[in-house]
């Protein structure tokens, strides 16, 4: 065993107890680190900490062993205190690899804790990671404390009863390192035990070899006698409202939400989709709700996808269809005959980094401008954007609500960070939401006459008549219609209204005013948010205004159209500073609509921000 001492004042405090920890997993892509994070979060959800996560996958579908671009990562930042991110900077690093260390190295906290797995830095993966010497052994980790192990071994020798051969044992590697975070945070292993037995239940010798090398790595913990870095650190429970809890992603959220905005509108749910980094994970968790009236249908391609679910609303049901940006792209030509038809509809886009392939498995928020403005033709869509995993439930009921009341297809803005990370959530009262149910027209609206399919209620929407309904019968497709009567026409005065018409029902779509969501209404700075920057915003503005700044944070659910009073209530405040992953899409939008001086900070890594970021940001713009 190696160990380099520092000190490591993130794992203090006044009583021995932090108040809050970051860890990060980081390995192979091979290596498990995503199941070892995601079960860490179970155990630490199970003991009553607040959390947030965040996967960091690489781009890759396999990479090189042992490569620098190959490195999969979990982080995790849990407390006794309100969590809303997944935090700046590790407070643990646990590294399984050389490639896993020099990727992630930078990221650690000064004073911080490395525990690595030194079996795996040999001659040949240290070239890997371009190493000229071994990092364990030159003094070049001396700010940090260094537990170094031969973990490899370890794991061989705590599942050998298992007749298991030296490539099947090290696939126990990720649960050694788990058991040994269980004992240093002083979790509980039984539901990881539980887990473990439920998902080898047909392999139990899998199943007793995994649960032999979590018992290992907490015993190493528990037994070894460690001297320096290694200390068992409580963090304790935090005080929270009471309730049925459970951690949640933001893919599992929509699923969940797209289901209960069905349910509240009294209709059967189509989902059309095709296979996209980061969206897949939503037909994946819908394929498994079918007893709540889901039909799921993954298509040959992205338009195959949106055009079912179009055809699904033209048939009376909810359809849904969901990608990334390049598949959005693709379903563009669809979303105008949506917007034409005056269907409802609700498109889920799980934003990723970049144009073209881009940073397939990297966050970001830069389909703004193609969820408002990225259709031919003067063809509005509401736009929605979730802010966090729990938030995007709710956000699928108001998609879905705005869909079937206004007779329009709806885009729901998540992103890579949100639809991968998990946070606890408070289970909903079902009886709180109130339901919109859809009536379909069943008599002619038009007495004496021929049916009216595109006669207006007072929100703007035309009827929806499902097919085959005795008397009802009428003209659809994607050229224009006629005011009133769905017939084909051209002509200019027709199209002028029928333009005016569509863009009036968007614009005055009844949606709550914007509120402040911490600080004051009006003062000298605003930081104006959307999406999944909502919680380093809070947290960098929370920190500001103990320090005497004046400083608000006002984040937007609704993107298209504007709420009301968006206008009003931003012209209070003397700046104005928008913080997004792209290069100032929001910006463009609020100085376009509101005619307000807003000035962007952003970001496009493919990394969320930091707080610190966030806080230097506040302080610049306040000078």
């Amino acid at each position: 065993m190696a160990t380099q001492a520092a000190d490591n004042p993130a794992l203090k405090s006044t009583d021995g107890s932090p108040d809050a920890v970051v860890v990060r997993f980081a390995g192979d892509s091979g290596d498990g680190m995503q199941l070892t994070g995601g079960q860490f979060t179970l155990s630490t959800a199970l003991a009553g900490n607040d959390l947030a996560t965040f996967p960091d996958f690489p781009a890759e579908i396999r990479a090189p062993q042992g490569t620098l671009f190959g490195v999969s990562a979990f982080q995790i930042n849990f407390g006794s205190r309100e969590i809303s991110t997944a935090g700046d900077a590790p407070d643990v690093l646990v590294a399984m690899n050389p490639a896993a260390l020099k990727t992630n190295l930078d990221a650690l906290k000064p004073g911080g804790l490395i525990i690595a797995d030194s079996g795996e830095f040999t001659q040949r993966n240290l070239d890997k990671a371009k190493y000229d010497v071994n990092p364990l052994e030159d003094g070049s980790l001396a700010k940090w404390d260094v537990l170094a192990f031969d973990i490899s071994a370890l794991t061989i020798e705590a599942v050998k009863d298992f007749g298991l051969g030296n490539k099947d044992a090290l696939r126990s590697k990720n649960m050694w390192t788990l058991g040994l975070a269980l004992w240093m945070f002083d979790r509980d292993r039984q539901p990881i035990v539980d887990w473990l037995k439920a998902k080898f239940k047909s392999k139990p010798e899998i199943a007793d070899a995994n649960i032999a090398a979590l018992n290992a790595g907490h015993a190493y913990g528990e037994t070894a006698e460690l001297s320096g870095p290694l200390k068992k650190v409580t963090v304790g429970p935090v005080a929270s409202e009471p309730g049925l809890y459970r951690t949640i992603t933001g893919a599992e959220a929509v699923s969940l939400g797209l289901v209960a905005g069905a349910q509240l509108a009294g209709l059967p749910m189509f989902f059309g989709g095709y296979p996209i980094t980061p969206a897949s994970s939503i037909l994946h968790h819908l394929a498994r709700l079918k007893e709540f009236g889901v039909t799921t249908f993954q298509a040959e391609d992205e338009i195959a996808a949106i055009c079912a679910s179009i055809g699904a609303s033209y048939a009376g049901q909810l359809g849904v269809t969901s990608s990334s940006g390049p598949g959005i792209a693709l379903k563009g030509e669809a979303m105008g005959l949506a917007v034409m038809t005056e269907m409802p509809l609700v498109i889920v886009n799980s934003q990723r980094g970049g144009p073209s392939t881009g940073l397939p498995t990297k966050t970001e928020q830069s389909d703004l401008y193609q969820a408002v403005y990225g259709r031919n033709g003067d063809a509005p869509i509401p736009v929605i954007a979730a802010s966090s995993p729990g938030d995007v439930f709710e956000c699928a009921i108001e998609a879905c609500r705005i869909a079937v009341e206004y007779m329009t297809p709806v885009m729901l803005l998540t992103d890579g960070y949100i639809a991968n990370a998990a946070e606890p959530w408070r289970v909903p009262d079902p009886s709180t939401f109130e339901p919109f149910k859809v009536e379909f027209l069943t008599e002619n609206n038009n007495p004496g006459g021929k049916v009216l399919p595109y006669k207006r209620d007072a929100k703007g929407a035309r009827p929806w008549i499902k097919p085959g309904t005795p008397g009802l019968m009428h003209r659809i497709g994607g050229i224009e219609k006629k005011v009133d009567t769905g017939n084909i026409d051209y002509s200019p005065e027709n199209h002028q209204e029928m333009t005016d018409l569509r863009k009036a029902k968007i614009d005055n779509i009844k949606i709550k005013d914007q509120g402040v969501t911490l600080g004051d209404e009006g003062g000298k700075l605003a930081v104006v948010g959307w999406g999944s920057t909502f919680g380093p915003i809070r947290r960098a503005v929370d920190n500001c205004r103990k320090k005497g700044l004046d400083v608000s944070h006002i984040h937007f659910r609704h993107i298209w159209p504007l709420p009301a009073n968006s206008g009003e209530l931003l012209r209070k405040y003397e700046r104005i500073l928008v913080p997004e992953m792209n290069t100032g899409q929001f910006k463009t939008v609020l100085r376009d609509q509101l005619l307000v001086d807003a000035k962007p900070y952003t970001k496009t890594s493919g990394q969320p921000f930091k707080i610190a970021e966030l806080e230097a940001a506040i302080e610049e713009a306040l000078a």
